[in-house]
């Protein structure tokens, strides 16, 4: 029976092609027209695509540690979960340098995740992997655009006022600095990736780009994180989750990605419940908005998911 490996990755990199395609043609054209989308749209926007990608990272002590080795298996989670905590609180704490800081360790986060789709995409088809040097080409302009280009537009600042005050002037005076330097960044890389005729890549580098330029900063983001970064995460989650692989081996590409999805669907419920409770309990440093609350815990639980899939993202790409 045919493996449905490549199948999954396939549907995947259509599926989020097609969300950010959607969300550039929508917004282009309530651009073109003049209609001025409402702030508070925005922000139930980012909040549903905030959601919509948490089950991807809830899964890490599935595939990072045996479960035939207990000790190892709770001495994991002790370890995730007291890390968690540690990187939530600075970020509660200190709003503005926590801020700075998730964002540089999430945007080498996406950009090496997604360049590591592709070559495991390349390994589930029996195919060589890219060259560590045209990855790192992709993968630090796709990382950062989709990241710092929202950021640095001027009409974020009233988006993360709404969110939280001191985010409003998170880069001071380095703003447009770093807007020029992410876009020449991502042109160069573009050219190169275009010279060495690697389309794929510069096909999701031109999409990634113009879906920054295109929506609204937080329908941006919030767009990127749940239908792009979590489904091509949650595809590279199937041939190291043994149900899913092995829904996968049979041919049954629809099962396999359900059942990497299915395991995390919790985590949803989870993080709301715990965003809410924040907001009840600390109103000093959580009583901005649920939007706030569940950023700081998705930020929070995001440094221990980075480092629980380093090894993956080194390993895919060469590194």
């Amino acid at each position: 029976m045919k493996d449905a490996l490549p199948t999954v990755f396939s549907w995947v990199e259509r599926f989020s092609r097609g969300a950010i395609i959607a969300t550039i043609v929508i917004f282009g054209l309530l651009r073109i027209a003049g209609i001025q989308v409402n702030l508070s749209i925005q922000v139930t926007i980012a909040l549903v695509g905030l959601l919509i990608g948490i089950p991807h990272g809830a899964i890490d002590h599935l595939i990072s540690i045996p479960s035939t080795s207990r000790g190892r298996f709770y001495i994991y989670i002790a370890g995730y979960v007291a890390l968690a905590v540690l990187a939530g609180s600075i970020i509660a704490k200190w709003n503005l340098y926590g801020f700075q800081a998730v964002i540089v360790m999430s945007s080498l986060h996406f950009g090496y995740g997604d360049a590591s789709f592709r070559n495991e995409w390349r390994s589930a088809a029996k195919a060589a992997n890219f060259p560590w040097l045209i990855e790192s080409i992709y993968a630090i302009p796709a990382g950062f655009a989709p990241v710092l280009l929202p950021l640095t537009d001027p009409k974020s600042a009233s988006a993360l006022g709404r969110i939280r005050l001191t985010l409003e002037g998170w880069a001071g005076s380095h703003s447009d600095p770093l807007r020029v330097v992410t876009l020449s960044v991502a042109l160069v890389s573009l050219l190169v990736l275009l010279i060495s005729k690697k389309f794929d890549f510069a096909i999701d580098l031109v999409l990634l780009v113009a879906l920054a330029l295109t929506a609204p900063p937080l329908v941006a983001f919030a767009t990127y994180f749940g239908f792009w970064h979590a489904a091509r995460h949650t595809a590279r989650l199937v041939p190291k989750l043994a149900s899913s692989k092995t829904l996968a081996t049979s041919g049954k590409a629809g099962l396999a990605l359900r059942a990497a999805i299915t395991p995390g669907l919790y985590a949803v419920a989870g993080t709301t419940a715990m965003a809410i409770g924040l907001m009840a309990f600390d109103r000093h440093h959580f009583g901005s908005g649920l939007l706030w609350s569940a950023l700081v815990v998705v930020w929070a639980l995001t440094v221990p998911h980075m480092l629980s899939t380093a090894r993956f993202d080194l390993r895919a790409t060469g590194g």
